[in-house]
């Protein structure tokens, strides 16, 4: 186990474009349609015939009347044609003018606008440009880096700095600390064959201190290793426990009965727990209260020494040159 560690159109009625029969006497256009009135001739002599091709009956020929109306009416259509053809390419060439026109300030807005004519762009020395560095910025250093290695892992170490204060406080779950202890001698303050196996793999250090709640107790030994690799193979090879640490107030436990021993690492730390009863009671799957302890001691430890890696991290990334 594991610590916390998205009208239409057309024309208007009444208004005759073409057509036939006698016609009206009213001015024509473009010079084309009937003969304006005749002056009038001396008594007694013949007025010359008004209409081309009219009958000698004075009758006028009413085909040829029609046929100069339909051409008079051809005339007029084309000239409307043509009319309606050059009002079309007006329009047209003042909307070309007018998407010419907005393309052009488009482009000069996106591009910032242009400077007119005969003057210069303005100036500003004494605001210039920001300039940017093409170097992207180191990411902060990793806490893990610090306490993986005893090179970089340099902060010092005590047992009031792992453990400081009378007590720790888990969820709302006080626990007051007993004795505390430190010594080089790994094996020293061991249990079963946990003392070998710190030694084998380069332990220099066990950091150990007690903690107890409402009759149950837990002693949290700390083994420094170092380096990482060390420390996991450690983990992996632990049998047995740490030694319970009785004093300041806390007697003897975990003597000649069953408490819960629990293994642990991160980075070149390895922590190791045991938990038991105070008045020897054995430990059984059951008692909920000292897995609560074990736990809450293991996290906290956790927490302690992740907290000096990266307390080391920030003065590293703060530092000058780094």
């Amino acid at each position: 186990m594991s610590f916390g560690g998205p009208r239409p159109g057309g024309e208007q009625q009444g208004q005759q474009g073409y057509g036939y029969g006698y016609p009206q006497q009213p001015q024509q256009p473009y010079g084309y349609g009937y003969p304006q009135q005749q002056p009038q001739q001396p008594y007694g002599q013949q007025p010359a015939d008004p209409f081309p091709g009219a009958q000698a009956t004075g009758t006028p020929d009413w085909g040829a009347l029609a046929e100069a109306s339909e051409a008079r009416g051809k005339r007029k259509r084309w000239l409307l044609i043509g009319g309606a053809a050059v009002a079309a390419l007006a329009v047209g060439a003042v909307v070309a003018t007018a998407i010419v026109t907005t393309n052009r300030n488009n482009e000069q807005a996106k591009n910032g606008g242009t400077t007119p004519t005969g003057s210069a762009a303005p100036t500003d020395t004494a605001s210039p440009a920001p300039t940017f560095s093409s170097v992207s910025p180191l990411p902060p250093p990793n806490p893990m880096d610090f306490i993986s290695d005893a090179g970089k892992d340099k902060a010092p170490l005590s047992p009031e700095g792992l453990y400081p204060g009378k007590k720790l406080t888990m969820n709302k779950r006080p626990y007051q600390k007993g004795a505390t202890s430190s010594t080089n001698d790994c094996a020293a303050v061991t249990q079963g064959g946990l003392g070998a196996v710190l030694k084998s793999n380069g332990c220099t250090r066990v950091i150990r201190a007690t903690y107890v709640k409402d009759g149950v107790a837990v002693t949290v030994g700390v083994a420094v290793f170092p380096t990482d690799d060390q420390a996991l193979k450690a983990k992996k090879q632990a049998s047995g426990g740490i030694a319970p640490l009785a004093g300041a107030g806390v007697k003897d436990f975990c003597h000649a009965t069953v408490c819960l021993r629990r293994t642990n690492s991160i980075g070149r730390y390895v922590y190791l727990t045991q938990a038991g009863f105070l008045n020897g009671k054995k430990v059984t799957t059951g008692d909920r209260e000292i897995f609560q302890a074990s736990d809450d001691v293991g996290t906290f430890t956790f927490n302690q020494i992740y907290a000096r890696g990266r307390a080391q991290a920030s003065a590293a990334a703060g530092a000058p040159g780094e």
